[in-house]
């Protein structure tokens, strides 16, 4: 080996190293005001799931209670079914009429009127009602079905099926319609 050669190894001085560049330290007010949002994060969320619990909780008792209203308390009585319709406001009801029969009777909350009609007659009869005493589903039941056994004597015709709902226009679309 020349000597040369070593001695320009040894007249070079090694490569310097430096630090790898660090990261700059996050202040405390930064790790302070990040961990305060998420603690608000979690408190949000954790708010939002309770709120969705409650409303479904609040949901079921109200379906609980119109189940046990509908078919009477310990489910005496023939169940009933309803059908409601927030967009239109109504109510429609399937309620018996004698053994092998039903009719449907429609709540109209929007227009005031109630609509009834039984499979079993060829007719519909409606009735305005009062908004601040609305009949019970029994009373009106009864009422009309005794408007229907006395038949269409003495009942005045509807001239202008306009002012019905949607839901009661199609339930009386195909039969004659009168008012009790």
């Amino acid at each position: 080996m020349d000597g040369s050669s070593k001695e320009a190894l040894i007249e070079e001085a090694p490569p310097e190293y430096t630090a790898p560049p660090r990261l700059p330290c996050v202040p405390q007010q930064l790790k302070s005001l990040l961990m305060v949002v998420v603690a608000v994060v979690f408190l949000v969320v954790l708010v939002a799931a309770f709120l969705l619990l409650g409303l479904r909780l609040t949901e079921t008792h109200a379906e609980t209670v119109l189940r046990m209203s509908i078919e009477g308390l310990g489910a005496q009585g023939l169940p009933q079914h309803l059908s409601m319709s927030r967009k239109e406001r109504i109510g429609t009801f399937a309620v018996a009429e004698g053994r092998n029969s039903s009719a449907l009777l429609v709540y109209d909350y929007g227009k005031l009127l109630v609509s009834y009609r039984s499979w079993l007659h060829r007719v519909c009869f409606i009735t305005r009602v009062d908004e601040d005493n609305l009949p019970g589903l029994d009373a009106v039941t009864e009422v009309f079905q005794r408007r229907q056994g006395e038949g269409k004597a003495g009942a005045e015709p509807l001239a202008d099926r306009s002012i019905l709902g949607t839901t009661a226009n199609v339930l009386c679309s195909s039969v004659p319609i009168y008012w009790t």
